[in-house]
């Protein structure tokens, strides 16, 4: 067992674990936030033929080179295009047709000027000045060329990820089946919502973020319960949930009071213990191990640090089990907007804010950042990062930050 391993050797050991599970097909309206299990090829060109963005006339622009106030070039109307017409007349010298945006640009036709620069009749449109070959005109291909990959493997499915198969015919999509997590939670402190609320007791808060917290990534969630603080019941539910899913996570018994049960319960059921305690704050009481190739996550009893475990540790782990391409969160670098008046001996992780001043990105750090504390989380979207062993920072000073 490795102990107190900083957050980067965490991540990477539970990364070499990371499986992604078989796959299935969905049909394209159910394949919201499932995970691309192949890469997918262009049927065909987008746009598939050369379409004007605009209303206005379809020509050729050598017609209009002489084009003047004074000498207004006059073509003939031959015809209307609007979007999912055929044109039925090729554009010839001394001809334009009309044409709405996103139909098909007619055969001998190079340009598109607009209505609004044009004076017409039912008959004959007058044009002023020259217009430009290749001017409004989308050609076939400008967007995507038939073929080439569009969208890899991997890759999560968003509603535009959605709009861009749809745009290629594509009704069904091979994705990973989803993970399943077990989420069970330990503490004879703790108490189901909606029940009542004796002294000295807290409502069970982890049950809710971290399960979640679970699905927002796409995985399966099963909400075991809460376990009072016993070393045999609490080995019992994870042994049970281990026949059922994928990967474990509990909450609670992480440290090393008298009544920390989350490694005890771990060697009891002849689990083989990863790592124990991350060099980070919150979160350190965070532990990872496996039994016949299933991983155990535990994380600490404090709600707040629990959610920071998760994210900073648990989350790349996770994605990369679902499949996804980016699971890593992005880092940036950002300036500190508030002193931090504590020193750190592990690596200090602070919830916040991106703020934009000056065209400056700045880190704003929440109120709230104890290790129990909830509130810090709303309204937040980067984690701050102190590096280990640092003296108190001053405001203005660059760190690094991770958008979740």
């Amino acid at each position: 067992m490795r102990k107190k391993i900083s957050v980067e050797e965490a991540q990477e050991l539970l990364l070499n674990f990371a499986r992604k599970k078989e796959t299935e097909e969905v049909s394209l309206i159910h394949s919201m936030n499932r995970v691309l299990a192949r890469n997918i090829y262009a049927n065909i060109s987008i746009p598939p033929f050369d379409k004007s963005p605009l209303d206005g006339y379809a020509l050729r622009g050598e017609d209009t080179e002489n084009a003047s106030n004074e000498n207004p070039v006059v073509l003939r109307i031959t015809e209307e295009i609007s979007a999912g017409k055929v044109p039925a007349y090729k554009v010839v010298p001394g001809t334009a047709a009309k044409i709405l945006t996103g139909a098909p640009i007619p055969e001998g036709a190079n340009s598109v000027i607009r209505y609004e620069d044009t004076q017409w009749d039912d008959e004959y449109v007058r044009i002023s000045n020259p217009v430009m070959l290749r001017e409004n005109v989308i050609y076939e291909g400008e967007e995507i060329q038939k073929n080439n990959i569009i969208l890899e493997e991997g890759t999560l499915i968003t509603s535009a990820v959605m709009g861009m198969m749809a745009s290629q015919g594509i009704n069904i999509c091979k994705v990973y089946k989803k993970p399943s997590v077990a989420v069970i939670t330990t503490g004879s402190e703790l108490t189901d919502v909606g029940q009542q609320l004796s002294y000295g007791k807290i409502y069970n808060s982890n049950l809710y973020t971290v399960s979640g917290y679970v699905r927002s990534l796409g995985l399966e969630c099963m909400e075991v319960g809460n376990v009072e603080d016993n070393l045999d019941n609490i080995a019992d539910k994870i042994s049970e949930a281990l026949k059922t899913a994928d990967i474990v996570i509990t909450t609670g018994g992480a440290s090393v009071g008298d009544y920390d049960y989350a490694i005890s319960s771990l060697e009891k059921i002849g689990a083989e213990i990863l790592f124990w305690k991350v060099q980070m704050k919150p979160g350190m009481a965070t532990l990872a191990a496996q039994k016949d190739g299933k991983l155990i996550l535990g994380l600490s009893g404090n709600p707040g640090s629990a959610i920071i475990g998760m994210m900073r540790v648990v989350q790349p782990y996770l994605l990369k089990c679902c499949g996804r391409r980016d699971y890593m969160p992005e880092e940036i670098n950002v300036i500190l907007k508030n002193d931090v008046k504590k020193k750190s001996p592990s690596t200090r992780l602070l919830r916040g804010r991106l703020t934009i001043d000056n065209g400056r990105a700045f880190f704003e750090e929440n109120a709230g950042q104890g290790n129990g504390m909830l509130i810090s989380l709303l309204d937040f979207d980067l984690i701050g990062e102190i590096p280990a062993g640092s003296p108190p920072v001053s405001g203005g000073t660059m760190i690094k930050a991770y958008r979740y």
